[in-house]
């Protein structure tokens, strides 16, 4: 089916999901791709059509989804003084006006529902509170992608670092052996979005779709380090330890005592999710191993 009359909106399109969106929507769709950025001037990608817009300023909006068929939407925790559940309403509230048909949003686990409180983890719960007013705009389709872990996160913010021992590797409030966080290449996860814009009848249904390379310990991720040749250490440390060792590491651990408890994906989202997004997606996700061989 030709969709090149279509227009798909992508929204944070110079972030890694939104790139990788961007992407895989020129390679694998004959959708036109409308990326969306606060400084077009600056946008180097491979979309159709380059717009100024902000989540912030929802009047920007309109022109954005104007004539959209589409959108991809996401939001950034970490960028300062963001509110994620406002940002999405904004977001929800212009593709409705626009009539936009199928609304794809970028979610994670509702760590607060399934730890019943146990842990705080802002940036995973609040983009899961965003799950039902999607569901409720009536969007004609609809669906969720979920992000696992990035592996591309060894390269930033959880790059191993040199240690007091002399040892160069990480100091971690979870036990080396947990096998509990998913995790995959981010940039793969616009194969997903593609297939979901290309089969709604499979994927816009409100299925979850998330995006899972692998699920590992930090044994195994030193394991497939070691294979290469590269060796490093690893501590553990507890809880209230970790949080005092910069700002936002509070919740950090939060994170890593959700994942040792319940896993990254939580029980919610299973083999058959992991499995569908396959199939919406058309290939099998990189395996850490392989992805990590000329990395670190």
């Amino acid at each position: 089916m030709s969709h090149e009359n279509k227009v798909i909106v992508v929204l944070g399109a110079t972030g890694q999901q939104g790139k990788g969106v961007v992407d895989a929507l020129k390679k694998q769709t004959d959708f036109t791709v409308r990326a969306i950025t606060r400084h077009p001037d600056r946008y180097q990608g491979e979309a159709d059509q380059v717009i100024a817009a902000d989540l912030n300023e929802p009047e920007s909006l309109a022109a954005a989804f104007e004539g959209a068929y589409g959108v991809f939407a996401v939001t950034n925790f970490w960028e300062n003084g963001t509110d994620e559940v406002s940002q999405a309403r904004h977001a929800i509230d212009a593709a409705r006006s626009a009539g936009i048909e199928h609304f794809i949003w970028s979610t994670l686990p509702d760590v607060e529902a399934i730890s019943s409180g146990k842990y705080e983890v802002p940036h995973f719960t609040n983009k899961a509170r965003v799950d039902a007013l999607v569901e409720a705009a009536g969007f004609k389709y609809h669906s969720y992608v979920v992000a696992a872990f990035f592996y591309q996160n060894f390269l930033s913010n959880l790059a191993p670092q040199p240690q007091q021992d002399g040892s160069t590797g990480w100091v971690l409030p979870i036990a080396r052996d947990s096998r509990s966080i998913h995790m995959a290449d981010i940039s793969q996860l616009g194969d997903a979005v593609a297939g979901a814009f290309k089969a709604p009848g499979i994927a816009g249904n409100g299925q979850y779709l998330p995006l899972v390379g692998d699920l590992l310990s930090f044994d195994d991720i030193l394991s497939a380090l070691a294979q290469q040749g590269k060796h490093y250490s690893y501590q553990e440390v507890p809880a209230e330890v970790f949080s005092s060792f910069f700002p936002g590491a509070g919740e950090l651990a939060q994170m890593f005592g959700y994942f040792r408890d319940h896993s990254y994906m939580g029980a919610h989202l299973g083999d058959s999710d992991i499995a569908l997004e396959r199939k919406v997606a058309g290939r099998i996700p990189t395996r850490f191993a392989d992805w990590v061989a000329d990395k670190l």
